[in-house]
């Protein structure tokens, strides 16, 4: 294999690619990442056995052929070669080492056959659908922040994707929770997402995805099938094992009945929890509100390092009301809500509590309270 391309273009796939490799390997195959020249492009491609990105980059290939090359070795010295530089690639004949040179700087990588190279099979879709990538990137970005990472509730470690029937419209619902915290967001389902099965997608295929959509007037080619997921973005294309669970009925934890409505300034009502928090004890970040006419008062009470209170006005004018939250919830709630005003509805003390953003009408959170 010879290659020679641009530092700019090589850089920028692998660094799409190579964040899947693990660290830390007990196959060596695994951290590798495959390099396959042939007609005008290089193929980047690798995998954690879960998970496999794969991209084409434009290239001047003078000798076709592949290998695999130490993901992460590669990325940095491509990363630590100058802006504008060409970079060249070319294996030795025995296949065993691999050249990078640009300019004056010149490495040798050892090699592992392509052969070693662990295909990711995706079998056949059942569904395929487009959908806008802004769309796409807002559903993970609402409800990511829930997903759990108690590996033992494993079936939690993932945002739930789903279609259903909502106000006459079908629509494509993402969902995550914890168990303490609830993220729901939706938009209007794209053609071909009908009667597709609801699927569980793995924290780490997320965190990866919300990397990867960094153009947001790109569409997104989803194809699903009961157990992968496979995502092209413009050059990019990303497969993964969803989670093989099932996802609990998170509509039972949705209140229908909560009465109480507060309205209150999303900026400074985030602002006085971050302060107030300040004294919180690390394991408890109980922030208790106090929740009255026109006023909320916040107030944390640790033991060992003393008190805080702060008040804000607000629209509020049903019954007096006392709650506790975890402080990073409320943080991590406030944090995705696009509108100046956040809108509260609560029952008691002992109740979850929906928050609504009032510029978004497709995005819910709900919140479980704590004893203060």
């Amino acid at each position: 294999m010879r290659v020679i391309l641009e530092r700019s273009n090589l850089l920028k796939s692998l660094n799409h690619v190579h964040r899947v490799v693990e660290r830390r390997n007990t196959i060596p195959i695994l951290s590798n990442v495959l390099l396959q020249a042939d007609g005008a492009s290089l193929e980047l491609k690798a995998t954690d056995l879960d998970l496999e990105i794969s991209e084409a980059t434009p290239a001047s290939v003078e000798r076709a052929g592949a290998t695999t090359v130490p993901a992460h070795l590669l990325y940095d010295i491509v990363r630590k070669l100058p802006e504008g530089a060409e970079v060249m690639l070319k294996t030795d004949d025995d296949g065993n080492a691999m050249s990078v040179i640009s300019g004056r700087s010149s490495f040798r990588l050892q090699c592992l056959p392509q052969s070693d190279f662990p295909e990711l099979s995706a079998g056949t879709f059942s569904h395929i659908f487009r959908l806008d990538a802004q769309a796409l990137k807002g559903l993970i970005d609402k409800t990511q922040f829930a997903i759990s990472t108690e590996e033992t509730r494993y079936y939690l470690n993932g945002i739930f994707l789903h279609t259903l029937e909502s106000a006459g419209k079908l629509m494509l619902r993402a969902v995550a929770t914890d168990g303490h915290r609830l993220a729901r967001a939706e938009v209007e389902a794209p053609a071909g997402s009908e009667g597709m099965p609801g699927i569980i997608i793995p924290r780490k295929t997320v965190s990866e995805l919300q990397k990867l959509m960094d153009t947001p007037d790109v569409a997104v080619t989803t194809e699903l099938s009961d157990t992968k997921i496979r995502l092209t973005i413009g050059g990019v294309i990303l497969t993964s094992k969803l989670i093989d669970g099932t996802f609990p009925d998170y509509q039972r934890v949705i209140p229908s009945g909560n009465d109480k409505k507060l309205v209150i300034d999303r900026q400074s009502f985030a602002a006085a929890v971050d302060r107030v928090s300040t004294i919180s004890s690390e394991r408890g970040r109980a922030v208790k509100l106090s929740i009255a006419d026109g006023q909320v008062t916040l107030a944390v009470n640790n033991p060992d390092s003393g008190s805080a209170i702060e008040e804000i006005a607000a629209d509020y004018s049903s019954d007096p009301i006392e709650i506790g939250f975890n402080a990073k919830y409320l943080l991590d709630v406030t944090a995705q809500l696009k509108g100046s005003e956040a809108r509260f509805m609560l029952a008691d003390a002992g109740s979850p509590t929906l928050i609504h953003d009032t510029a978004d009408e497709n995005a819910l959170y709900v919140l479980m309270p704590m004893r203060v």
